[in-house]
C-alpha cells in the first residue's frame, strides 16, 4: 500500500519516527528538532489519554488519530525545512488492529491521505521504561515485526535507528540531512 501521496514539494520536508512503545520515540524527536532548529510534533495521543477518564476504547482510536493530524497540520507553518512528527497515524493503525483485530476506516483513509519524506523506524534495543500508557513490555520485538513491515510497504525511504543515544542521534541527522540536501 503506497499511502503517503499529498504533494508538498514547497513545503517543508516531513520526517517522522515511529516504532514500537518506549524505543526513543519522544526523546529523538526533541533532540532532532532542536539540532535542526525547528519544531515537532507531539504524540497526541498521550495527552489525550492523560484526561480520559476511562479506559479507552476504539472510538477514542479516531478520535486520537483526528488530533494527531490536526497537530501535524498546526505546526507545518512553523516548521524550518523539516517538520519532525514524534509518530503518526501508522502507530494507530497497528495498535487497533493488535488490541481489537481490525481498524476504523476513517483512521486508514486518514492514513493514506499523509504524505511523509522520510521515516525514521525505531528499534527495541533500548531499555524498556514503564509508563501507564505503554501496555506490552513482552511484545517489542512483535511489534518491531509489524512497523518493519508497514513502513517498507509504504514507499517512503525508511532508515533504521538503533544503538545507544549517539548513534540513533547521528544516524538520523545524518538520514535527515540527506533529504535536505537533495535538490
Amino acid at each position: 500500500m503506497k499511502a503517503f501521496h499529498q504533494d508538498n514539494s514547497a513545503g517543508p520536508k516531513i520526517v517522522t519516527v515511529v516504532g514500537p512503545e518506549c524505543t526513543g520515540k519522544t526523546d529523538l524527536s526533541t533532540f532532532l528538532a532542536a539540532h535542526f532548529q525547528t519544531v515537532w510534533v507531539p504524540e497526541y495521543a498521550r495527552a489525550y489519554l492523560n484526561k480520559l477518564n476511562h479506559p479507552y476504547d476504539v472510538a477514542d482510536l479516531t478520535k486520537i488519530a483526528h488530533g494527531q493530524v490536526r497537530l501535524e497540520e498546526e505546526w507545518m507553518s512553523d516548521a524550518r525545512r523539516v517538520l519532525i512528527c514524534d509518530t503518526n497515524l501508522l502507530v494507530i493503525k497497528i495498535w487497533s488492529e493488535a488490541k481489537y483485530g481490525s481498524c476504523d476506516p476513517e483512521i486508514l483513509r486518514l492514513h493514506q491521505s499523509r504524505r511523509y519524506d522520510l521515516l525514521l523506524l525505531t528499534h527495541t534495543d533500548v531499555p524498556w521504561e514503564n509508563d501507564p500508557q505503554r501496555e506490552h513490555p513482552d511484545k517489542r520485538e512483535h511489534f518491531m515485526g509489524l512497523y518493519r513491515d508497514e513502513v517498507y510497504a509504504s514507499g517512503v525511504p525508511v532508515v533504521e535507528i538503533s544503538g545507544d543515544r549517539a548513534a540513533r542521534q547521528a544516524k538520523a541527522i545524518d538520514a535527515i540531512q540527506k533529504l535536505l540536501d537533495r535538490p
